[in-house]
């Protein structure tokens, strides 16, 4: 690591974020609400199950309410759907969370398109994609919006910069290609079948990693001063960046742990109390 490296540190920015949030829970309090995240876990997954804690108690924290719905992994797209629209109806329930990936047997995307626009504080539904593409998205995906936080906090440029994401799905990368795009960046957008990847990478001024591979960014492919965004994380904290070869060569870089993540539940916190605020109008 070069004396100029920093280390884009995610607890920090989250804290940041959670402080300005708490004024606004708790005026929110005074006045009868309480900010409240419903999640939807279907079937036993462990990992899905530790996010979904995870998420409930950020909520707890901060004094919001967190609702967990549980459901058996043989739920139907049908049974799941009808959940959803009772959440859309609970006028106390301020934000909808479906945890995925859901069992093979459910039609995913029609279940996020269910979650009501103005619950969708994951960003997942289609509409709030495509208000994200033409800039004016409520709750853009929490992930993409964690990457600009990241950038704002540490006030990196990205106008004119060239950003290379590395990753296509649509709740990370190509809605975190329209976000850096909205802020005029010229970008990129690649995945793990590009051919020439490491050519392509070694062009980005920043660089965004979310194609969920271990260790795929390799050093070598970063140009001296890119700055690197990891929203990657796999089994053994790991990120999809090789972190000790990249660090080598960055100007900035987020870790994993405790970079891009801990911004996430940020941000979804964010979006619940947005919502909760509207709902109060």
């Amino acid at each position: 690591m070069t004396e100029q490296t920093l280390i884009l540190d995610g607890a920090r920015v989250a804290q940041d974020i959670k402080d300005g949030l708490a004024s606004r829970v708790k005026r929110l309090s005074e006045q009868g609400i309480t900010p409240c995240l419903a999640t939807i876990l279907v079937g036993d997954d462990p990992a899905s199950a530790t996010y979904v804690r995870m998420k409930g108690n950020a909520c707890r924290r901060l004094g919001m309410e967190s609702l967990k719905i549980t459901l058996d992994a043989g739920t139907t797209t049908e049974e799941l759907i009808r959940e959803i629209q009772k959440l859309n109806a609970d006028p106390n329930v301020h934000g909808i969370l479906l945890q995925h990936p859901v069992p093979h047997q459910i039609d995913e995307r029609a279940a996020f398109d269910a979650i009501a626009i103005e619950k969708d504080v994951d960003g997942v539904t289609t509409l709030g994609f495509a208000q994200n593409a033409f800039g004016f998205a409520a709750y853009p995906s929490c992930t993409p919006a964690a990457i600009i936080a990241i950038l704002d906090y540490y006030r990196i440029p990205v106008e004119g910069k060239h950003a290379v994401v590395v990753g296509r799905s649509p709740i990370l990368g190509k809605p975190v290609s329209l976000m850096l795009l909205n802020r005029n960046a010229t970008v990129t957008i690649c995945h793990s079948r590009t051919k020439g990847l490491g050519d392509i990478v070694s062009q980005a001024e920043i660089v965004v990693a979310a194609v969920g591979k271990p260790k795929f960014i390799q050093g070598d492919w970063i140009q001296d001063g890119a700055v690197i965004l990891d929203a990657g994380y796999n089994e053994g904290n790991v990120g999809d960046v090789d972190y000790e070869e990249c660090l080598e060569k960055a100007s900035a870089i987020t870790p994993v742990p405790a970079g891009v993540g801990p911004v996430t539940i940020a941000m979804l916190l964010k979006h619940t109390v947005d919502a909760a605020e509207k709902q109060l109008g």
